[in-house]
């Protein structure tokens, strides 16, 4: 069942793959800011049809949650405008990569202290030297824009 996750989450990074080059051309034309704005409202739109006709949820129970949850939101908005800046000088795959590699660290932070809910995954010799890899990797890929 994992294995289903996993192509789950290669879709997901395609698709983040796509939407980064088109959105490097909208704030290319309209700005970087204002071209997260235009990106957000069609997600908001496509997100609020989706629940309208597929949702199963409770979105009454969003005044339930803890309070720290609901930054999410505002971290996607900083993650899309600094996608959209960045794209513009560094190229689709620097930024995808820089990308990942952020990810992946923050990643193995959490789950090395167990934070935000997550069980602990403490780092090991495997784990840092991915992170030694990703991070040569990075140099490669960015090496001829620094």
């Amino acid at each position: 069942m994992k294995g289903l996750f996993v192509l789950v989450a290669l879709c997901g990074g395609m698709v983040m793959g796509i939407q980064t080059p088109i959105n490097g051309a909208l704030g290319k034309r309209v700005g970087g800011i204002e071209g997260a704005l235009i990106s957000f409202a069609v997600g908001l739109l496509c997100l609020s049809l989706a629940v309208l006709f597929f949702g199963k949820g409770n979105l009454s129970q969003v005044t339930h949650v803890p309070k720290p949850w609901l930054i999410g939101g505002a971290l996607g908005a900083v993650g899309v405008t600094c996608s959209i800046l960045s794209v513009q000088k560094i190229g689709v795959a620097g930024t995808l990569t820089a990308a990942v590699v952020g990810q992946i660290l923050v990643g193995l932070t959490i789950d090395h202290f167990g934070l935000l809910g997550v069980g602990r995954t403490p780092l090991d010799f495997s784990r840092v030297l991915g992170v030694i890899l990703m991070l040569s990797g990075l140099y490669f890929v960015l090496r001829q824009n620094l």
